[in-house]
């Protein structure tokens, strides 16, 4: 049974083609990334045309305080894509189910909005899939620089997955999945941890997947809104709740 909260959206731009369904959604999400937008779209759009021209952008405005979805109806309006817009901010979980909800493609990728991860991530994610057959491609980044605090709270986590759940989980960037395996109702998160949840879940239940290396660069604009010690500090628990919430499940099935 779900337990995941549907948020009020408001669909800015829409123009895709009635009944196609495209082999790739992008979905992007920001929270109040105005000067971002129209670079990063911009650029993205650019490598679309070139890599993935079939493809389809769903542009996700996390409930900003600023013109980002303005700016990304503007950026977006000579492509297939859709723009929908959080009333209230509900964080990056609650951005990429509301992205997959609108998504049509038969799989799944994300960027987020600030420019740190370059559209080559997406050939990187694609060719994994392609040469390797996975139904998951997870990523881990090569060089970025967040500091020694990163570093250690990421190996604790890892190290917390392996205990909690069994799995070792190397997912820190992007990934790309097929769509069905990607239900935003059975995906309860709202925060980041939707981020480790979903692939605790796929690991576990042995989905083909692999792991590629991609690159971070600095973002181009404004500082990063994800790495507040109070939703570090929650990780320990949600991994924890998930935990009961999969045993529940498995009894459910008996």
């Amino acid at each position: 049974m779900s337990t995941t909260k549907v948020r009020e959206v408001e669909v800015v731009s829409e123009g895709r083609p009635i009944g196609v369904t495209p082999p790739l959604s992008v979905i992007v999400f920001a929270f109040d990334e105005e000067e971002n937008i129209a670079a990063v779209l911009g650029e993205l759009g650019l490598w679309l045309d070139e890599h993935e021209p079939e493809a389809e952008l769903v542009f996700v405005d996390d409930g900003s305080r600023d013109a980002t979805a303005q700016r990304a109806k503007e950026a977006l309006s000579e492509r297939a894509h859709v723009v929908v817009r959080h009333v209230k901010n509900g964080g990056i979980g609650a951005a990429l189910k509301t992205g997959v909800r609108h998504s049509r493609g038969e799989w799944i990728t994300f960027l987020p909005a600030d420019g740190q991860i370059a559209p080559d991530a997406i050939g990187t994610l694609r060719d994994a899939q392609k040469k390797r057959g996975a139904h998951a491609v997870f990523s881990v980044y090569r060089n970025r620089d967040d500091g020694l605090d990163r570093k250690v709270f990421s190996l604790g986590v890892r190290a917390l997955i392996a205990g909690v759940h069994g799995v070792w989980m190397k997912s820190d960037g992007p990934y790309l999945v097929k769509r069905v395996l990607f239900d935003p109702d059975a995906l309860p998160p709202d925060t980041f941890f939707l981020n480790f949840e979903l692939p605790i879940r796929l690991l576990a239940k042995k989905v083909p997947s692999t792991v590629v290396t991609i690159e971070c660069r600095p973002r181009r604009a404004g500082t990063s809104k994800s790495t507040q010690w109070h939703r570090i500090l929650g990780v320990a628990k949600d991994l924890g709740d998930l935990r009961v919430r999969r045993w529940r499940e498995r009894l459910r099935r008996r």
